[in-house]
């Protein structure tokens, strides 16, 4: 699979995306309920259960959480094993972030309540764009109402707001799950649905949301 992003570069990898190709190509038989994916970030195991027609649950194995600076990467000297609750200036103030990574760079800002447009349209390109992040960003905003949930907006590397990010929505819990204020098995809600996430101790994060099909078309070649 190979992702191009709405600013014409190629991103290494698209969680929804792929669960995407995932419920199609088992809707088209084209491939087995269980098969893998490979991305510019390495293969990732699917497992597709059919929950109607057309429609679809299924599960990613999204691979190890990547958290040494160095393999980000980010800009920090020296290195370090975590990036977590990092001070950087942003525009004359200071903003703490989490960087963390599934393939793709990500960082994830805390917040007490979830980040309104102001505050995401102002912060989100700036942060995607910081030299902390040699390779640019991925930015989450991430609440916690409890310890079972997450509640996340999304500016993406070279795409801006988006309503869900698969993910950005497994790294918003791996920074989370860091810095110890949700559990290992959460729900992620996004402006765009849920999706839940689960990372064991020592194991790769695995998460689950739901396909459907909505249409299918030709492109003419020419």
């Amino acid at each position: 699979m190979r992702l191009i992003n709405a600013d014409g570069g190629e991103a290494e990898i698209s969680a929804n995306g792929l669960r995407c190709l995932a419920g199609y190509m088992v809707w088209t038989g084209a491939r087995p309920t269980r098969h893998v994916v490979h991305t510019g970030a390495g293969p990732r195991p699917v497992e597709v259960a059919t929950v109607g027609k057309g429609r679809y649950r299924i599960t990613t194995d999204l691979g190890e959480a990547v958290l040494e600076s160095t393999r980000i990467p980010v800009a920090l000297d020296p290195p370090a094993p975590r990036v977590v609750d990092h001070p950087l200036r942003v525009e004359g103030e200071t903003v703490r972030v989490t960087a963390t990574s599934l393939g793709n760079p990500h960082c994830a800002v805390f917040l007490d309540a979830p980040a309104d447009d102001a505050l995401l349209h102002r912060l989100g390109p700036l942060l995607e764009r910081h030299s902390f992040f040699p390779q640019r960003t991925n930015v989450e905003f991430v609440s916690s109402p409890s310890r079972s949930e997450l509640r996340v907006r999304f500016w993406e590397r070279g795409v801006g707001y988006t309503r869900a990010s698969g993910t950005g929505s497994a790294s918003a819990a791996v920074a989370a799950i860091v810095r110890g204020v949700v559990d290992r098995r959460l729900r992620v809600v996004c402006d765009g649905g849920t999706l839940d996430v689960e990372w064991p101790e020592g194991g790769h994060v695995r998460q689950v949301g739901d396909v459907e099909i909505v249409f299918e078309g030709e492109w003419l070649a020419v």
